[in-house]
């Protein structure tokens, strides 16, 4: 046994012993930082993504992954002159993955928050889950401050529930249902004058009734996404930013935003 094994396998047992998850985290995956150099010399970029979560991921008829995602996980490695191999993940197993080294980066719908920086390096956004408050055409609805007195549909302790009841003001009429699909029936049926729902709900409704029924009113959330790589990959976060902000200049994303989304990809 080597001296350098040993004092590696001394001080991962020392931070072991003392709890120390974040330092033993930063010390298993400095050994495992990666290039773009490494990964165009292996030829294939791996990469984790959500098959459960539509528009953003899901299943073509052929069940190869598919979705907005997917377009944008083949257009990196294209970018990059690599082939993709695009690994299947769960939201509780994504990071792990990441982590253990099972896929050399995500692209799998994953909302930048402080908890998770703490676990991974976040690129610049690449998407966004955006909450809107979705209404008629000209009804006079700029802010939450004209929801006085409106009846505002959202699904029952969704994201857009407690955006809605957070943002609302006294004596706004909040009516909830079951799912989605019914908020979005009771807004066509006029039992509402507008609901809290995704951008994806939104384009969803407008291919459903005729041209300049209803529109975007303001926006209620917006949660960025961003993708993930492990602590210390410096050289692969910077070649992965280069890739956004390039594909967002030249409009590439923003093709694949219309294509998954039917919006505008959004701005931070």
């Amino acid at each position: 046994m080597t001296a350098s094994l040993i004092t590696r396998r001394g001080a991962t047992a020392v931070l072991a012993a003392l709890g120390l998850g974040a330092a033993l985290s930063a010390f298993s995956t400095t050994a495992s930082a990666q290039s773009v150099a490494d990964i165009k010399k292996k030829g294939e970029v791996t990469i984790g993504m959500l098959v459960d979560f539509p528009p953003y991921g899901t299943t073509n008829a052929q069940n190869q992954p598919d979705g907005y995602d997917a377009d944008v996980a083949k257009l990196l490695a294209k970018d990059w002159g690599v082939k993709v191999n695009i690994v299947p993940v769960t939201g509780p197993n994504r990071i792990p993955f990441l982590l253990t080294n099972k896929v050399d980066l995500l692209v799998a719908s994953l909302a930048v928050t402080p908890e998770r920086a703490k676990q991974v390096q976040f690129s610049q956004p690449y998407a966004a889950a955006t909450i809107v408050l979705y209404g008629k055409t000209g009804a006079p609805i700029k802010s939450a401050a004209d929801l006085k007195g409106v009846r505002v549909g959202v699904a029952r302790a969704s994201t857009q529930d407690v955006a809605v009841t957070k943002a609302a003001p006294e004596g706004t009429e909040i009516r909830r249902f079951d799912d989605d699909a019914s908020a979005m029936q009771a807004l066509m049926s006029g039992q509402v004058d507008a609901i809290g729902c995704s951008v994806t709900v939104a384009a969803q409704i407008a291919k459903r009734v005729p041209a300049n029924t209803f529109e975007n009113k303001f926006t209620l959330v917006q949660q960025a996404m961003g993708i993930a790589m492990r602590p210390g990959q410096d050289d692969l976060l910077k070649n992965v930013n280069d890739f956004v902000s390039k594909n967002t200049a030249n409009g590439e994303l923003g093709k694949l935003y219309q294509k998954w989304l039917g919006t505008d990809f959004p701005k931070f």
